[in-house]
């Protein structure tokens, strides 16, 4: 199931966020999307989640109109992990989980495949010790690995995620790279965006890079993330290296001339 934008263009107010962009995203891959800020890396997420509606261009599901699907059936197909997302009530962690599974919820409430699913994203991410504490009085990293397993609930077909390692130690950033990887790799999609360009580097498939609203480069990795392209879309000089293990290191080193 491929998941497609076509000559998408977004104003807010006076401003092109994002100017006529298109691409194309397979199962089975991870793609990273990169960008100054302001360059409508976000803005692009939440139009391929469909929680804003272009004022033109098409967003699609193997050719089918995102915006005409059902919205119970959309939830099912993409979930999004936003960058910021909002909490409002303090429940315990279990709860706020099984929102993933609200889109399959029948008449009568949730089911043992719809609980199996939470416990399996609690193991995905590391929550288990935190299932009956309240979402507030968790740690910032701890909530975000909340939120993730609450994606991961849903079982999408495509899973978009705004700054999935935003306030995780180390450790955890790995881990959820890996679980993510894991994901893409059993036949899912996987939409990503990052700002930490080494851990880019190391982690995508494919790579998109959105400069000013619109599509600098596009395409694989390694074809993507050179110091000349990598230059244009941050202003600033790039070193690529390679680290003792084998894995790519990305350094900026400093703002170009």
């Amino acid at each position: 199931m491929t998941l497609a934008f076509d000559r998408v263009t977004l104003k807010l107010r006076d401003r092109t966020i994002l100017d006529k962009v298109s691409g194309t995203f397979h199962p089975g891959r991870v793609t990273v999307i990169l960008g100054a800020n302001g360059a409508g890396k976000s803005t692009l997420l939440s139009c391929l989640a469909a929680l804003r509606k272009p004022q033109t261009g098409t967003i699609s599901l193997d050719g089918e109109a995102l915006l005409s699907i059902n919205g119970r059936r959309r939830a099912q197909l993409v979930g999004l992990l936003p960058q910021r997302p909002d909490i409002h009530w303090n429940v315990d962690v279990k709860t706020v989980i099984a929102l993933g599974r609200l889109p399959y919820a029948g008449r009568w409430g949730l089911n043992s495949e719809d609980h199996q699913a939470i416990i399996s994203a609690m193991q995905l991410t590391d929550c288990e010790t935190l299932a009956h504490r309240k979402i507030m009085r968790l740690s910032g990293g701890e909530q975000g690995r909340v939120l993730l397993a609450r994606v991961f609930a849903g079982k999408p077909k495509w899973f978009l995620a705004d700054e999935p390692l935003a306030s995780l130690d180390p450790a955890h950033q790995f881990d959820v790279l890996e679980r993510l990887r894991a994901y893409a790799v059993a036949g899912n999609g996987v939409v990503v965006v990052l700002h930490d360009l080494t851990q880019a580097a190391r982690f995508a498939d494919d790579v998109i890079i959105i400069k000013d609203g619109q599509i600098l480069a596009a395409g694989a990795r390694e074809k993507v993330m050179t110091a000349d392209i990598l230059a244009q879309a941050y202003g600033v000089d790039v070193q690529i290296d390679t680290a003792a293990n084998g894995e790519p290191l990305v350094v900026p080193i400093g703002l170009l001339p």
